[in-house]
């Protein structure tokens, strides 16, 4: 349909003249269609972004927090670990949309780990389990090491567990970021480790260089010492209880125990000394038969001198008197010629 004028008052509708088209117009939309082609040429040769539009399903989130009285190296450790997590969640915040038993699991291991002198950490599945207690050691934080190893924030690391972990799907529950999470990045440039020595985890963060694959340590360290595996979200019937376990009381117990027997030792040894001084010393008998095998000094004779030994000529004495004669004659000559 062509496109019509209307009038105001009345009247019939007269039909619009179509505008004239100048040569300029005419040349724009041949520039606008080599442009799109060249857009289009360039999208073709160009490597897609490691961006992945895809659905967040995974929805867990971790909740970090501590018990009051900890010192600057336990909350130091703590924020790295919320760094390196981009799921984790600070505070008590969620408590109050938890229900009642849950409230109470949370605030009976507050009141139960506020120890000042040891660290303790809780895994826990909640609301219904299973939860892990462990002892933490040789705490290193990222402050601390100053490593040459760097990550980008946020990103999703991988998981290494050595072949005798067991129950690594309380590690891999806690520490693996969720596929797609909002506050995640879509590379993979660092790797968690967990081994295990002197039946103890060893927990370490490296970097994975692109180059050659090669690992650089980031930080932080920690070492685990497992104390027991519950059923229950912070409690329960005990599943497992680690026999090599050894609780920090204990083990000062027996370092004490341990000086105190050197000690006792040697105080023992201090007193029989004493003893052996006190008591009478007993004489024995010459024996004949001891000197059987002495073989007698020869006699020298005695010679008396009656007249006095030359003195011993001093070799370095004369070799300084020659010295200061040859001096003074030097100066003697050479004070005749000056006049």
């Amino acid at each position: 349909m062509a496109a019509t004028k209307r009038k105001r008052r009345g009247g019939f509708a007269v039909q619009a003249k179509k505008p004239k088209r100048n040569e300029k117009d005419a040349k724009q939309p041949a520039k606008l269609r080599d442009m799109a082609e060249e857009a289009e040429e360039e999208e073709k040769d160009r490597i897609p972004g490691p961006v992945c539009k895809g659905k967040w399903k995974n929805k867990e989130r971790i909740l970090i927090f501590s018990s009051r009285g900890i010192n600057f190296r336990t909350r130091h450790l703590m924020q790295d670990l919320r760094m390196l997590m981009p799921h984790s969640k600070a505070g008590l915040k969620p408590l109050k949309k938890i229900k009642y038993v849950d409230v109470t699991n949370t605030v009976w291991y507050l009141l139960n780990c506020e120890l000042k002198k040891f660290i303790f950490f809780r895994f826990s599945n909640s609301p219904h389990g299973p939860s892990a207690k462990f002892l933490v050691q040789n705490i290193h934080t990222l402050a601390e090491l100053k490593m040459t190893g760097n990550c980008l924030k946020g990103s999703r690391p991988l998981l290494s567990f050595d072949p005798k972990l067991t129950f690594f799907f309380f590690f891999n529950q806690i520490f693996s970021t969720p596929r797609y999470h909002p506050k995640s990045q879509p590379f993979v440039d660092h790797v968690f480790t967990f081994t295990i020595l002197d039946n103890r985890i060893w927990f370490r963060n490296f970097q994975i260089i692109e180059e050659d694959a090669a690992l650089v340590e980031i930080g932080p360290r920690f070492v685990l010492n497992l104390i027991k595996i519950f059923q229950g979200s912070f409690g329960g019937p005990t599943l497992y209880e680690n026999p090599h376990y050894q609780s920090p009381n204990m083990h000062r117990r027996i370092i004490r125990s341990i000086t105190a027997a050197k000690y006792r030792e040697k105080q023992q040894v201090k007193d029989a000394q004493k003893m052996k001084k006190k008591e009478p010393k007993t004489v024995l008998p010459h024996d004949p038969t001891a000197d059987v095998f002495v073989i007698p000094a020869e006699e020298k004779p005695i010679e008396i001198q009656w007249v006095k030994p030359e003195p011993k000529v001093d070799l370095k004495a004369r070799k300084k008197r020659i010295y200061k004669r040859q001096r003074k004659m030097k100066q003697k000559m050479n004070s005749g010629n000056a006049k």
